[in-house]
């Protein structure tokens, strides 16, 4: 699977004013496999750490900013030697330790020979902005589910992708019947990685459906990590009206609770 994502990562790496990145996205829509990806293919080697409930990165990062001594204490986790002009430094999960992403601002001012990039969930990470974030020392990449040319790429229809480019209109009309069929594929697959893979695996969309279920079961037992218990139950039924109010002619998002309406633009 290719992402046009990999394209601006290595601008990131080779600019003369680059900063610590930080890969925002929803959950699953790829962003650790991004960064694994552009490690195995643009560096010698890749020192991963996934911070998602792990106490020897919370008690290394609870210290001071010493880079040195972070350095070292990254290097016995991850049992990669970390040399700053081959190695990537991948921060997973890093919203679970707030104090990680505060270190990044010492990476860019005293380290900035050391390739750091980082990922978390959106709101994870949007969640710590304004406290300790490092405002102005970072760079971002925002990521979303696989765009259709991505689709048309992961189907192996590259050809079909760059008629598209091209823009040659003869051909584009021969092959309509055909496009309109993969549109369709994928206003109903959608662009998450792990569904797009469970299609070109299985064929199947009962077994697409499953895991679109699965993915969207995980996004709302997700509100009770960011959200106060007594808020939570008023998020979902915003979450579970979504499809009824998307599904109106309106051209607007209504929603009411506790006599209070709230009006966006329909996405």
């Amino acid at each position: 699977m290719y992402r046009y994502k990999l394209e601006d990562l290595k601008k990131w790496k080779s600019s003369k004013t680059r900063k610590p990145l930080i890969i925002r996205g929803a959950r699953q829509v790829g962003k650790t496999w991004l960064m694994q990806e552009f490690g195995k293919n643009e560096y010698e080697k890749c020192a991963y750490i996934n911070f998602d409930d792990n106490n020897r990165m919370e008690q290394l990062f609870s210290g001071d900013f010493d880079i040195e001594r972070i350095i070292q204490g990254l290097k016995i986790e991850s049992g990669v030697n970390i040399e700053p002009e081959n190695t990537l430094i991948i921060f997973d999960e890093i919203q679970e330790t707030p104090k990680a992403l505060t270190s990044l601002k010492y990476f860019y001012e005293n380290a900035n020979e050391y390739h750091i990039m980082a990922a978390g969930s959106l709101l994870g990470v949007a969640m710590h902005e304004g406290t300790s974030f490092p405002v102005g020392k970072v760079d971002f990449l925002d990521l979303y589910p696989l765009n259709f040319f991505e689709f048309l790429n992961a189907l192996g229809e590259e050809e079909l992708v760059e008629l598209i480019y091209k823009n040659d209109l003869d051909l584009i009309t021969v092959f309509a019947d055909k496009l309109k069929t993969y549109l369709k594929q994928y206003m109903f697959i959608g662009g998450m990685p792990e569904v797009v893979e469970t299609y070109i695996d299985t064929k199947y969309f009962n077994e697409v459906r499953k895991v679109q279920e699965s993915l969207l079961s995980a996004y709302e037992q997700d509100f009770s990590k960011h959200a106060p218990n007594n808020v939570v139950p008023r998020i979902r039924q915003l979450w579970n009206n979504i499809p009824t109010q998307l599904a109106k002619e309106n051209k607007k998002f209504i929603y009411r609770i506790s006599k209070r309406r709230c009006k966006s633009k329909r996405i």
